[in-house]
């Protein structure tokens, strides 16, 4: 799952950026409204987290013009504010959730976590690709039951894969959903991850399900 902090606190966004990482999550960060929106027109996000005040495009602004343009993509603002007639504005913009700050992490990952199960009409708790299954939940993962032990960077690539099973991905598409948007491609980081899994979820099976397509990506075979 792919996050954009827009944020123009520097400490504070990148506290939040750290605390995602930790849970897996890729995490990009603009430092103003203005950023924010060209980040927003260049890249797909699963869920954004908007500061109320930004320079530049304040995000009352920025949250109306994205729903303005039909973007659905779940928002959760940001602000010092607390008053009800504060909360009412950002949720009327077109915010799905309020959190005042300060604020413990604790409650930001569980909004989070409410407001991606919401994206889906039917709330996928679990994930099945042959003998190979995920709970999203728990973070267990599992394969002809045996239990798989993954860092939180090879559980991020595994739940990408699976989510996008018999399909080809491109290490673009792998870089922008799994690692942020500093994240260098030119390095062999993702073949090394890549290779992590192949240890942890092909070795002792027969039937391998992790694959190369030479010239194009990875490919995790039904």
């Amino acid at each position: 799952m792919r996050i954009l902090v827009v944020e123009d606190e520097i400490k504070i966004a990148q506290f939040i950026k750290r605390g995602l990482k930790e849970e897996g999550y890729a995490v990009d960060i603009a430092a103003d409204g203005e950023q924010g929106d060209f980040f927003l027109s260049a890249n797909d996000y699963d869920l954004i987290i908007l500061d109320l005040m930004l320079p530049k495009i304040d995000g009352l602004t920025l949250c109306r013009k994205l729903r303005k343009e039909g973007k659905r993509t779940p928002i959760i603002m940001l602000t010092a504010k607390d008053t009800v007639k504060d909360k009412v504005k950002g949720l009327d913009s077109g915010a799905d959730d309020y959190l005042s700050k300060p604020f413990a992490f604790e409650e930001l990952l569980a909004r989070i976590r409410v407001l991606l199960r919401k994206k889906d009409s039917q709330v996928v708790t679990q994930l099945k690709v042959n003998d190979l299954n995920m709970d999203l939940l728990t973070q267990k993962v599992t394969r002809a039951g045996r239990d798989i032990d993954l860092t939180v960077k090879e559980y991020a690539l595994l739940e990408y894969l699976m989510r996008n099973a018999g399909n080809i991905v491109t290490r673009t598409m792998i870089s922008e959903h799994v690692w942020d948007i500093n994240f260098d491609t030119m390095t062999n980081v993702i073949d090394v991850y890549i290779n992590y899994l192949r240890n942890k979820i092909d070795s002792g099976f027969e039937d391998k399900m992790i694959h190369t397509v030479r010239g194009k990506g990875y490919l995790l075979k039904k």
